[in-house]
């Protein structure tokens, strides 16, 4: 396999392993009575850009989009494949080869700033969910579970690095 197929293939594999790993956490949250993103919403946001709206005063009030559900659940994917690629292209291949938890840990933690800064203002939660009732919590929230993400990424490597030592 070349270097550009296996970086495609190892950003899929590592990316969504970790991003499963997350939504474990997810789980573990709600049945702790902790509220996380509703992909539903986020679909719905993801239906409304390509019609320009890319801010939303709530985006539980927007317009409903049909697929919302599905299309969330994708995206939500498709961004937990971009950070993995953005993992291996910071770290390399090699990393992938041998992983260690530093830096997957490092890149969970820095895609913290995507919710923060970006996703969370344009759902209408504010800036480091500044429109929220508990800003800090919901914060604290984020990073702690983009820390978990990062593990994800690590554990999913270390089985993706394990499969491909044995073919």
């Amino acid at each position: 396999m070349n270097d550009k197929t296996e970086f495609v293939v190892r950003a899929a594999l590592i990316g969504a392993g970790a991003t499963a790993v997350m939504d474990v956490w997810g789980v573990a949250q709600r049945a702790m009575g902790i509220k996380t993103l509703d992909f539903a919403l986020l679909g719905r946001w993801v239906g409304h850009v390509p019609r320009g709206q890319w801010f939303h005063t709530s985006i539980a009030r927007a317009t409903p989009v049909s697929g919302e559900l599905m299309i969330g659940w994708a995206t939500h994917y498709a961004i937990g494949v971009t950070f993995a690629a953005l993992l291996l292209a910071v770290y390399g291949l090699e990393w992938a080869h041998q992983p260690t938890l530093l830096p997957a840990l490092a890149i969970g933690l820095v895609t913290a700033v995507a919710p923060l800064l970006i996703l969370q203002p344009a759902l209408g939660a504010g800036i480091f969910s500044s429109n929220t009732p508990a800003p800090l919590f919901n914060t604290l929230k984020s990073i702690a579970t983009h820390a978990i993400f990062g593990l994800g990424l690590y554990a999913s490597a270390r089985v993706a690095a394990l499969v491909g030592n044995a073919s």
